[in-house]
């Protein structure tokens, strides 16, 4: 018996800053490509098809409406995104989604989640940033809609938002027991409210500190269904900046480059990954192109590349 072939992984650019606090993230999809992120993952033996940018509304820099800021260009980028990834998943690929601002993980993870509904496949959604992404309207006066995407995940946002996918406030994309938040280091009073009534189980950075980053990802990932479908969707902030400068909302204290590694080893050894969201990458903010590269880097770990002498 030959061991299954590895599915062809799809990269789809998704280049705005439509739900962002600062200009910048669009160019993100150029610089992981121009760090070399197709050649790395070809050179870890995987087929690679670039799919190219989706289009979407530009920028209009417009103060929040309602409460939320760009609704309407949010939701025809996340649309988008759902689509694309959504396809990719139909044609049994694993698609990777080069970002742009993390408020397009509504439109990559609502894909993913109605695909595996259908499947009736476990879902585990991997969340890595310094933030929790849980605000709402009522919390944040700037309406960035890229501090709300776990928020409309779970069902609590705008209707158009949180239906992406044919999903509801009653029956939303994301369960709280599919989803582990890592890395968290900035949240506001209110948001820790909501995201502990949620019931979301959350390793912020002390608990890195106490325990270190091994038992961290073991109880993250703890109860991993056999057959489950994993989703990684990791913000650029995430990573402490000192090692990586190219996010416009950095926050002291993030993993070191170690820390980081082993968590995209660990998760690389479940043998699950079904699809990447690599997001809020800001060359504006970069120092020649160091965090793209360093994030092509940790790609690469978490597609199988290890430091172990096997």
């Amino acid at each position: 018996m030959h061991p299954p072939a590895p599915p062809i992984v799809a990269l789809v650019g998704a280049p705005t800053d439509v739900g962002a606090s600062a200009r910048g993230a669009s160019m993100g999809p150029e610089a992981l490509r121009v760090a070399g992120l197709a050649e790395a993952l070809r050179g870890r033996g995987l087929r690679v098809v670039d799919t190219g940018n989706l289009a979407g509304p530009p920028n209009p820099w417009q103060p929040a409406r309602g409460g939320f800021r760009h609704l309407p260009e949010v939701l025809a980028w996340s649309r988008a995104v759902h689509d694309a990834v959504s396809a990719q998943l139909r044609a049994a690929r694993l698609p990777v989604l080069l970002g742009g601002d993390h408020g397009l993980a509504m439109g990559s993870i609502s894909a993913v989640a109605r695909h595996c509904r259908a499947r009736g496949q476990p879902l585990r959604v991997l969340w890595l940033d310094a933030h929790a992404d849980f605000n709402t309207a009522a919390l944040t006066p700037s309406g960035n809609l890229h501090g709300m995407p776990v928020a409309c995940l779970c069902g609590h946002g705008p209707a158009e938002l949180v239906g992406l996918g044919g999903f509801s406030a009653q029956e939303p994309a994301l369960r709280a027991g599919e989803l582990r938040q890592v890395g968290i280091r900035s949240v506001d009073e209110g948001e820790k409210r909501l995201v502990r009534e949620a019931g979301i189980e959350v390793y912020d950075m002390r608990s890195i500190d106490e325990w270190g980053m091994r038992t961290v990802m073991e109880r993250a990932l703890h109860g991993l269904p056999p057959g489950a479908h994993l989703h990684v969707s990791l913000d650029v902030d995430f990573l402490d900046p000192d090692i990586a400068p190219g996010v416009a909302t950095t926050v002291r204290g993030g993993p070191t480059y170690r820390e980081a590694q082993l968590c995209m080893e660990m998760l690389a050894d479940t043998g699950a990954l079904g699809s990447l969201d690599i997001v809020e990458l800001n060359p504006a903010c970069d120092v020649r192109n160091r965090t793209a590269e360093l994030a092509v880097d940790l790609v690469e770990s978490l597609f199988g590349k290890s430091t172990l002498m096997k």
